[in-house]
């Protein structure tokens, strides 16, 4: 048996705690109650392992994978997907059984990959598409839903060229969760401007772009903002120059269009909130660089 209904409802009360909570959901207060399946409460993973099939089900496959922000296991990355290890010790242990169960039955799973300590994003359906025992690995890759929103159905992605696509995509989202992860434990989960700290609200600004050169995604290349201020330092509206201070356009400050953009410039000259490990604090070159288009643009 597939466990077709539970899976169902797995994903559907996800979809729920996703637009509650945003792409990464907590742990506790979120993915810790689990879903209701049959009058019962059914856990979405186990923090305990990464592997976890629940006892509700009535077919082998597991129902989650998760990779932790401590894992010690490392998932590589591949164009077709994401090699998941099996569990440290025998082939045949239940765990180990689950997921290779989870190919030989071709069934949808959800993997969460944490994206800071206690939150996870998950990737769902995910399909395992490759079993190897030799090197005690399967390959992970996403699926995608059809149909109407309210009796949509998990589907294998076959084609290899949508499929490294799909992969594409994700990585892509993976990396900017992560990297969003990274930030909001830097900056405590606040704008490092207004000190808003409704994480739904709050971005992950790179100061040096991607594309850019030194445009890495690590800490110190990094902003806390919210949506109102990342918008604003994305159009050079708002600067932050090298000793940490905001500046405000000039076109702005003179101009007078309601309580939001008064908001906005009672930030100007003001000093952002850093984080309190100094590796973690603003590149001061990268911020020199960056400010330097702010006041070509003023």
């Amino acid at each position: 048996m597939s466990d077709e209904s539970l899976r169902a409802s797995c994903f559907a009360s996800l979809d729920v705690l996703s637009a509650t909570h945003g792409e990464d959901i907590p742990y506790r207060g979120g993915l810790e109650f689990g879903f209701a399946f049959r009058g019962r409460r059914i856990p979405f993973l186990s923090p305990q392992k990464g592997i976890f099939r629940a006892a509700a089900q009535e077919g082998p496959a597991a129902l989650s994978v998760n990779t932790s922000a401590n894992s010690p296991y490392d998932d590589e990355e591949t164009p077709d997907g994401f090699f998941y290890a099996y569990r440290a010790g025998s082939i045949d242990q239940p765990d180990n059984r689950a997921l290779r169960a989870a190919y030989a039955d071709a069934v949808p799973l959800v993997y969460f990959i944490a994206t800071r300590p206690g939150f996870y994003k998950p990737l769902y359906p995910s399909y395992v598409i490759v079993d190897d025992p030799v090197a005690q690995r399967v390959l992970v890759a996403p699926g995608r839903m059809v149909g109407p929103l309210d009796e949509r159905d998990p589907i294998l992605v076959e084609d290899p060229l949508e499929r490294q696509y799909a992969v594409r995509d994700t990585r892509v989202r993976l990396h900017q969760a992560r990297f969003r992860g990274r930030i909001l434990v830097a900056y405590s989960s606040r704008c490092t401007i207004c000190r808003l700290k409704e994480t739904r609200l709050l971005d992950a600004a790179h100061i040096a772009g991607d594309l850019e050169v030194h445009g890495e995604p690590m800490v110190s290349n990094g902003l806390s903002l919210c949506s109102i201020h990342h918008r604003a330092f994305d159009e050079n509206l708002v600067g932050i120059s090298p000793d940490y201070t905001v500046h405000v356009a000039q076109r702005l400050l003179e101009d007078e269009d309601g309580p939001m953009l008064e908001l906005l410039k009672t930030f100007h000259s003001h000093m952002i909130d850093l984080p309190n490990r100094r590796n973690w604090q603003p590149d001061r070159e990268r911020l020199a660089e960056r400010f330097d288009r702010f006041r070509a643009t003023v």
